[in-house]
């Protein structure tokens, strides 16, 4: 088992930064993938990046690439950190992780943490 716990979201103006965390514990995972996905309200879940824990490889969706970079450190955790946010990036962030490579797919992920609200306002 993986255990996964968010940590960072808040209340932020447009155009501001904000970072999230994700601390995993649990099973040894450094050949996993883990991934953040995002929720607005009446939405469906959204993926926003990966990374691999080996090698570090990462993979942006085209609405947060070049605002949102991931990354991870040498004490499994993982960050997102969100710059120039618009108030359409309001949701609840949810971190993942899965085994294999990486993937956009929320299907493709096992362990999931109970999310962190990011609120954008205008």
């Amino acid at each position: 088992q993986v255990q996964l716990v968010e940590s960072g979201g808040g209340l932020v103006q447009a155009g501001g930064p904000l970072r999230l965390s994700c601390a995993a514990s649990g099973r040894t995972f450094s050949s996993y993938v883990m991934g953040w996905f995002r929720q607005a309200p009446g939405k469906e879940r959204e993926f926003v990046a990966a990374i691999s824990w080996i090698g570090g490889n990462t993979m942006t969706a085209d609405s947060v690439k070049g605002r949102f970079t991931i990354s991870r450190d040498t004490k499994n955790t993982m960050y997102l950190q969100m710059n120039s946010l618009k108030p359409e990036d309001t949701a609840v962030y949810y971190c993942a992780a899965r085994g294999g490579g990486l993937s956009n797919n929320s299907r493709a992920y096992v362990y999931w943490g109970q999310g962190t609200q990011a609120t954008v306002s205008s």
